[in-house]
């Protein structure tokens, strides 16, 4: 996906966010529920005016930085070779934050028959599916991807880390879609250790992986 088709969408729905927040504007409690607990249950509220504009504002403050990001980074050239993966990302993540923003103006409104977990977990899944296919792209950069002091020190040790890595984000991606499916406190965990797992496993591979290229 080229850079500036990324823009347009994203750009788009923060539109339509704030559009929908205005329209619903007079329809819309005084305090929203903006946080849930691992049980689906609400256990944060927050300003009308900022549970409206917040997470696009937030979205838009991100997608700037998802744009300045390949310009600064000294190896902006190897980010160029991923560049379309990248958008893709960019899009997916702004569109995820975007439905977690419509969902919540759902259920200030009265739509509350459904988990907010069941709802929220097959699209994040997706997005680590999406990231996973990401990783086995990744050419060594200082801002995206699995950057510990090993891989950055290494291509050989950063694209076998990230070929794992590729394969550990996309089955935390089937687990958290699963998750979904179950719903309430355990989709929590089913999110949860999957990932702090992968991210231990990846440390400790990219140093032992270090540690072998730099013994020999």
């Amino acid at each position: 996906m080229k850079t500036y088709t990324a823009s347009v969408i994203v750009l788009t729905l923060v539109a339509i966010a704030v559009i929908a927040g205005l329209l619903l504007w007079n329809q819309l409690p005084d305090q929203m529920a903006s946080h849930w607990n691992e049980n689906d249950q609400v256990n944060g509220y927050m300003p009308k005016f900022q549970a409206v504009f917040m997470m696009p504002m937030i979205v838009l403050g991100l997608f700037a930085l998802f744009l300045v990001i390949p310009n600064i980074d000294p190896l902006k050239a190897n980010i160029a070779q991923f560049r379309g993966m990248f958008n893709i990302f960019i899009v997916l993540i702004s569109a995820f934050m975007l439905y977690i923003h419509g969902l919540t103006l759902l259920w200030s409104l009265g739509y509350q028959d459904f988990k907010m977990s069941s709802a929220m977990l097959p699209f994040l899944g997706l997005i680590f599916i999406v990231i996973g296919y990401m990783l086995r792209q990744a050419k060594r950069n200082f801002f995206i991807g699995i950057r510990t002091p090993w891989t950055l020190s290494s291509d050989t040790v950063w694209d076998k880390t990230h070929q794992l890595g590729s394969v550990l984000f996309m089955a935390s991606g089937v687990i958290a879609i699963i998750g979904g499916f179950i719903g309430g406190a355990t989709s929590f965990w089913l999110l949860i250790v999957p990932l702090l797992g992968s991210t231990v496993v990846l440390m400790v591979y990219s140093y032992i992986l270090y540690a072998q290229e730099t013994k020999s």
